[in-house]
């Protein structure tokens, strides 16, 4: 490598060093008060920089708020995305929520609904695409589905996941992650059996193995 992307390179891991610093100040402030409450001097004393140097990686706290969850959060789904157990990618994320939980409703009450449900549909559309199309594939669903039909499940379920895990995260969900996982796994696999039934008139003893 040349001597430029060495130091693009060393200041890239620098700068990402910081910024982790900065939110591990910022959650700390988070789990005790609300964000309009938290100032950046506050942040930036507790991780012993000087307030200025907030500016050169976010714009405002907010920003600093969606890189964190982009960092940790989304990360967890992100690393499931090239695998077909989607239910291992939405668990790690409940087990992240709850590690967080203080940290996470002081967002969500901060910020607006719709605006974190958009964050986790975003990131968790990959996954549930990835899975409808396997299933349809295994199971032979694929040469009848339409590309419409599957953008329209994926939707719904992206859509119904994400509001899933926000009440959940609300507590206005009192069972165990494992179970809101199970009976999303059922659902998807009871409507992959629905549309077969549909299309040939034979749903039969079908596993889904997914």
């Amino acid at each position: 490598p040349t001597r430029r992307s060495s130091e693009l390179k060393k200041n890239y891991k620098v700068s990402y060093a910081s910024k982790q610093a900065i939110c591990a100040s910022l959650k700390r402030q988070m789990a005790q008060k609300p964000l309009d409450k938290i100032t950046i001097a506050e942040i930036m004393n507790g991780c012993g920089m000087r307030r200025q140097h907030f500016y050169y990686h976010f714009t405002d706290i907010y920003d600093a708020v969606r890189w964190m969850f982009e960092e940790e959060a989304v990360s967890l789904l992100r690393q499931q995305e090239g695998a077909l157990l989607w239910q291992e990618g939405l668990l790690q994320l409940f087990r992240y929520l709850t590690e967080n939980r203080t940290v996470c409703l002081c967002a969500l009450n901060s910020l607006s609904r719709e605006h974190i449900r958009q964050f986790f549909e975003t990131n968790i559309t990959a996954i549930v695409r990835r899975t409808i199309d396997h299933i349809a594939q295994h199971v032979g669903l694929s040469e009848w589905q339409t590309e419409f039909e599957t953008e329209l499940m994926t939707r719904f379920y992206v859509v119904s996941l994400s509001g899933m895990v926000e009440c959940w995260l609300l507590g206005e969900i009192s069972c165990m992650p494992e179970e809101l996982i199970q009976f999303a796994d059922t659902m998807l696999k009871d409507q992959i059996r629905g549309l077969i039934l549909r299309f040939t008139g034979n749903a039969g003893q079908l596993e889904i193995g997914v």
